[in-house]
């Protein structure tokens, strides 16, 4: 019986043991059926998730899984998705990611991307925070927006709220709800920038990149706009997964978008206004500690 006893044990601790050696095992890391992708709803979401299809694709013959896309309603609930387990790929802001990773230290990020010089942004793997009014009205200093109305992006925007309120907040030693009069949320850049142009709002907080993608893709003109107040440079957004999937999975993930030297699928970059992308780490967005 006492022999018996420790076959009993030994086959158990065995079975551990392979139990763990088994990629995919629960205790180990998670292999999903299928990958799911988000990203957090800065310009034209519709166009802007139709433009990286192709980079999903040629991920989803590499995984050998399918690749969903989960549209976003906001910065917050991709987010939550992650946090949750419902997305695992994901495109975030520079502080949306600041706050992924609060929630969960395992949210990795991995790559981000480099775009060239456009009417408001220097090329480089960079952009700012911009303030901007309508070219052709009366504002034309900082001091002249105090009590007019300002649209932001979303409460979790990087360029479009959390910059302004920490950094613009210290040029003026006030929050802006007193600064400014009337301050809403547009719900992405683009809403932003043409809220100023339409004349709903007199002022805006957005970002540089999307300012200029927006040109380019003829959406307003240079000369509308006037920049009263530039951020210093912020890194680009990151792409993360989940930290727990699958080390197999996280190397076929990284070798999409960075393989080729970044080169990968030329008009997923022409779309995104991108050069190519790069590899990233969590301590890059260190630059952004006052935002976590």
């Amino acid at each position: 019986m006492r022999v018996n006893l420790r076959w009993r044990q030994s086959s158990a601790a065995l079975l551990v043991l392979l139990a763990a050696a088994v990629p995919g095992h629960a205790a180990d890391c998670e292999r999903p059926a299928r990958l799911r992708y988000s990203m957090v709803p800065e310009g034209d979401v519709k166009s802007d998730l139709a433009r990286f299809r192709p980079l999903l694709d040629r991920l989803q013959a590499t995984l050998g899984m399918p690749v969903e896309v989960v549209t976003p309603a906001s910065y917050g609930t991709v987010i939550e998705g992650l946090l949750a387990g419902a997305v695992d790929l994901a495109r975030l802001g520079p502080s949306s990611y600041l706050a992924a990773r609060k929630a969960d230290p395992a949210i990795t990020p991995f790559a981000t991307f480099s775009q060239p010089a456009g009417a408001f942004q220097s090329a480089g793997p960079f952009y700012q925070s911009l303030l901007i009014v309508r070219a052709d009205g009366p504002l034309k200093q900082p001091a002249s927006l105090r009590g007019v109305s300002l649209a932001l992006v979303d409460p979790d925007s990087t360029s479009g709220n959390k910059v302004p309120r920490y950094f613009y907040s210290q040029v003026t030693g006030m929050s802006l709800e007193s600064w400014f009069g009337r301050v809403s949320y547009a719900g992405t850049h683009t809403g932003a920038a043409t809220a100023v142009i339409d004349g709903r709002a007199a002022a805006a907080f957005v970002s540089s990149f999307q300012l200029s993608t927006m040109i380019n893709e003829g959406k307003l003109l240079p000369q509308e706009l006037r920049v009263l107040w530039r951020s210093a440079p912020l890194p680009m957004d990151p792409f993360v997964y989940r930290g727990t999937l699958c080390p197999d999975i996280t190397d076929k993930i990284r070798a999409v978008f960075l393989g080729r030297h970044g080169l990968t699928e030329a008009p997923v970059l022409d779309g995104m206004n991108a050069i190519r992308f790069l590899p990233i780490q969590d301590s890059d967005y260190r630059v952004l500690d006052g935002l976590r």
